[in-house]
């Protein structure tokens, strides 16, 4: 990834200054706000209803690798709750589990979750259904018509959050060779989900509730990494975190 613009937020001294950053609560730190991290230029769109559990006018990315599981699982909760968002994958190609681990069905990004549902629906209806495939395509078929592909997609996000520090990385490597030229802020954020149905399902709400206080506080731009630590603390896990420029 590129070097950051002078935009870049200042780093706490015990974490260097890599392409990534993970947030960790330093002992004794406090939520004064002269304790803060200065603000930043370049600001997240405003809530539009303070009062309301959802913001409008945030746009929101989840992103995994084949945009099939983790990230639709995510995109399905947060659309249900009256959130702005799209989900996408990084992969080259779309890749399901098969009848052995070495022959997945694969698929490019162009096809349809209808054609992948009838494809596996034909190869073994018993065998898809059990292990949850045709009702993950079923959902998603409702949701929008195909896959789509981080890398092919030209609009400008608030947040993006990812699945799998691997995809976090290539969304950096994306933003960085688009070139930063409009200097729009957007804040990549990742929340590790092993990709099982199960945990898709609790790391769409681990996703939702982090969403849900960003957009929630009074000031998402001098409180973000203190929302990210206090998650960090509140579900035992470290999310990886970094500030891009479209």
């Amino acid at each position: 990834m590129s070097p950051m613009t002078s935009n870049k937020r200042s780093l706490p001294e015990d974490i260097s200054p890599k392409s990534k950053t993970i947030l960790t609560i330093p002992a004794g730190s406090s939520s004064n706000s002269s304790e803060r991290s200065p603000k930043r230029v370049c600001r997240l769109s405003p809530p539009t209803n303070r009062g309301k559990t959802y913001v409008s006018n945030l746009k929101i990315a989840v992103v995994c690798s084949s945009n099939q599981n983790r990230s639709m699982e995510a995109h399905n909760l947060l659309q249900k709750r009256g959130y702005r968002v799209q989900s996408f994958g990084t992969g080259s190609c779309v890749k399901l589990p098969g009848a052995t681990l070495d022959k997945p069905n694969i698929y490019s990004f162009d096809t349809p979750y209808q054609d992948q549902f009838v494809d596996l629906k034909r190869k073994d209806a018993s065998f898809y259904t059990q292990n949850g495939l045709l009702n993950m395509l079923d959902r998603n078929r409702r949701i929008k018509e195909k896959p789509e592909r981080f890398q092919e997609n030209k609009d400008e996000f608030d947040l993006i959050v990812t699945c799998q520090e691997r995809v976090f990385d290539q969304v950096l490597e994306n933003l960085s060779e688009r070139g930063g030229n409009s200097c729009k802020m957007v804040h990549v954020i990742n929340v590790e989900i092993k990709d099982n149905h199960d945990d898709a399902t609790l790391g769409a709400f681990i996703i939702h509730e982090l969403v849900k206080e960003i957009c929630s506080s009074s000031d998402h731009e001098a409180e973000l990494e203190e929302i990210i630590s206090s998650m960090e603390k509140k579900k035992k896990q470290r999310f990886l975190y970094s500030p891009s420029f479209y």
